[in-house]
């Protein structure tokens, strides 16, 4: 890469700016969760999907509003079900009488911000309706593709405790998100300053966009140019070739997880105001793009093992490179 295709100062210094001001913005509603929000906007700059997966009420469709609501871009809510059909978000082809001709009738799909509410209530054949619109930005029906508004963002929520009426999302769904997000419970000043802001009227409510879908669309594209060392590309491909590696791991994570690791650790450099990537932007990021697309062996499983401790471990072993 050649110095004039470097990022610039500026550019890095309006991206953290304007990371701050929708920072500011969501912490408004979401209370205590400033790594949460973080790791939110590292998402949203790289125009990536975001899975919101924790117990009910912790906040995840409240978050979910509270990013569209900072972000100035048409925005549509689905709410999953088992009896939503592909049709119900995707569109239909219709027979209009007057013109005399098939018109499309868009479904909610066709926006720039979605939220997916509840995804894993719907059956597999409505989850698989998003696979092309969250990859490829477009949708096809009945052979007619309709491209996606840009940017396109997919911010899907789901409870993975209750199992009654839940369809499990499958690994080729999973891995079309570029990140996955647990709020936990606050704490007890968190939760009392939680009572207190919407004792009245819903902050959500005031929220006014801080940036428009174009100017997002613009600094991700700017983030492309973002300087990253030979040695912390390599680094990143060493930690998931590792857990291809791994006898843990029935299937590791595959190239997509390396791009998506390699593209949440330049947002997180200039989201902190760097013009370069530092190993430990790699290392922060991992625990966040990588487990949800791990599979473990049926010896893990059976021993009570979780991806995310699998991952902790793989990332101690991996020997992080050191300048000079």
């Amino acid at each position: 890469m050649t110095t004039a295709d470097r990022l610039s100062i500026e550019d890095v210094a309006l991206i953290n700016a304007t990371a701050n001001r929708l920072e500011e913005s969501i912490e408004r509603v979401i209370v205590g969760k400033p790594e949460i929000v973080r790791l939110a906007l590292v998402a949203l700059l790289c125009e990536g999907h975001i899975l919101l997966e924790d117990v009910p009420g912790l906040g995840k469709t409240t978050l979910a509003k509270a990013i569209a609501r900072s972000l100035g871009c048409e925005f549509r809510r689905i709410q999953f079900t088992p009896d939503l059909m592909p049709a119900d978000i995707t569109g239909i082809n219709y027979y209009n009488q007057k013109l005399g001709e098939f018109v499309f009738r868009e479904g909610p799909l066709v926006a720039q911000v979605v939220l997916a509410d509840e995804i894993n209530r719907a059956t597999p054949r409505t989850q698989s309706a998003l696979l092309e619109a969250m990859e490829e930005r477009q949708l096809t029906v009945e052979g007619v593709t309709t491209k996606l508004p840009s940017p396109f963002l997919v911010v899907a929520t789901q409870n993975p405790v209750e199992l009654e009426g839940t369809f499990p999302l499958p690994e080729a769904q999973l891995d079309r998100f570029l990140i996955r997000l647990k709020l936990g419970y606050p704490s007890e000043d968190e939760e009392d300053e939680i009572l207190r802001r919407f004792e009245g009227d819903s902050p959500l409510e005031s929220l006014q966009p801080v940036i428009t879908g174009e100017e997002l669309s613009r600094l991700a594209a700017a983030l492309r140019h973002l300087h990253v060392d030979p040695s912390v590309r390599r680094y990143a491909v060493q930690i998931v070739q590792a857990t291809r590696e791994d006898p843990a791991f029935e299937l590791g994570a595959s190239p997509r997880g390396s791009l998506a690791l390699f593209r949440t650790a330049r947002a997180l450099a200039a989201i902190s105001g760097r013009d370069y990537v530092l190993p430990d932007d790699v290392k922060t990021m991992a625990p966040y793009v990588l487990p949800h697309r791990l599979i473990l062996s049926t010896q893990a499983r059976l021993r009570g093992r979780n991806g995310d401790d699998l991952l902790a471990e793989v990332l101690k072993r991996v020997p992080v490179p050191i300048e000079g």
